[in-house]
């Protein structure tokens, strides 16, 4: 990876790079990093090694029907990747998929972000319900709090200074984006209800210390595997009725999940869970993988930012974290924290 900064790279206003650098040192001829968004194109080798073992093949007449499963609460949900979310969580050890938890599929975990905060709101309260986040907060939060300009919920900022006698909604994300810390909520307050955004609760992000057990728990299929473009994501969650409300949401705006995605995601599942409980198998698991990938991308960070002349640099507190769960939000981390 190569950081280093470029004066006409971005035409913006005063940029918050450019009041810290006095002088601009050019550590390569290529020096463009895009730290506003992330693609996990960094899995990609692993996958190509993997061959046919992930290959899905789907006639032209399967999957026809809107429906899944009839049976299921979430009706658009494919009973194969049922099965391999909770059979992934249960080698993992990363969250509680008990089978009175309902797993909801969306696409993506966007659009489960936006059910939940549905789902948690009411139509009878004579006020939006408010929405905070522990600052620093992922940058896209406040953008999908506010982009419909619901009468349910509206953006309350942070979590830390929120001082209302109002109910609310807070959303956790742990391992945290951008600082990778571990988090719990931070209001603690009659009325309040949470949502737990645990994208980067996997082993190649962070240890796993215990079972997530909350209300309601959202991943993504793109940053346990890197398979962004399927456009997967899965909640778990507790109650019935919020669950009920969040299939609703779902069925209302996109008519359930595709179901081809669906099973690409499965099979994909299916063989990280395959090869973690057969370590015998040659060659490292995904986790194995990006645990060591991210130690040695932080390796190369840590080293550019002592031979950048201050022009980057990281913070302490953000090298204790590298220490003991090296991730890839950290990168974003660094910037937010050293150049603004």
């Amino acid at each position: 990876m190569v950081v280093g900064l470029v004066e006409t790279a971005v035409p913006t206003a005063k940029s918050t790079i450019s009041s810290v650098v006095k002088k601009p040192t050019f550590l390569s001829s290529d020096p463009i990093i895009n730290v506003a968004r992330g693609d996990p194109t960094i899995y990609e080798p692993y996958w190509k090694k993997m061959g046919d073992r992930c290959k899905v093949v789907i006639v032209g007449d399967e999957f026809m029907s809107y429906f899944c499963n009839t049976m299921n609460l979430c009706w658009f949900l494919l009973p194969e990747l049922d099965n391999a979310i909770r059979t992934l969580h249960r080698v993992v050890g990363n969250a509680m998929v008990d089978d009175d938890r309902f797993i909801i599929v969306g696409n993506g975990s966007t659009q489960l972000f936006h059910a939940l905060l549905y789902a948690l709101s009411s139509p009878d309260l004579p006020e939006p319900i408010n929405v905070v986040a522990a600052a620093p907060f992922y940058s896209s939060y406040p953008e999908e709090t506010k982009f419909l300009r619901s009468k349910l919920y509206k953006w309350a900022g942070d979590a830390n200074c929120y001082d209302k006698d109002e109910p609310y909604i807070e959303v956790v994300t742990s391992p945290n984006n951008p600082d990778g810390s571990i988090r719990g909520t931070v209001v603690n307050r009659e009325g309040g209800k949470a949502i737990h955004d645990l994208a980067y609760y996997w082993p190649q992000y962070a240890p796993i210390t215990s079972k997530a057990d909350h209300d309601a728990m959202l991943f993504t299929f793109s940053k346990a595997t890197g398979h962004a473009g399927t456009r997967i994501g899965w909640a778990i969650v507790k109650d019935k009725v919020i669950a009920a409300k969040m299939v609703k949401f779902i069925e209302v705006s996109s008519i359930g999940v595709s179901r081809e995605a669906q099973l690409r995601a499965a099979k994909i599942l299916g063989v990280i869970a395959d090869d973690c409980r057969n370590p015998d198998h040659k060659g490292e698991n995904l986790f194995q993988y990006g645990r060591r990938l991210m130690s040695e991308r932080w390796g190369k960070l840590r080293e550019v930012g002592m031979k950048s002349n201050g022009v980057f640099s990281a913070c302490q507190s953000t090298h204790e974290i590298i220490a003991n769960s090296p991730a890839n939000t950290l990168i974003q981390t660094l910037v937010y924290k050293c150049f603004q």
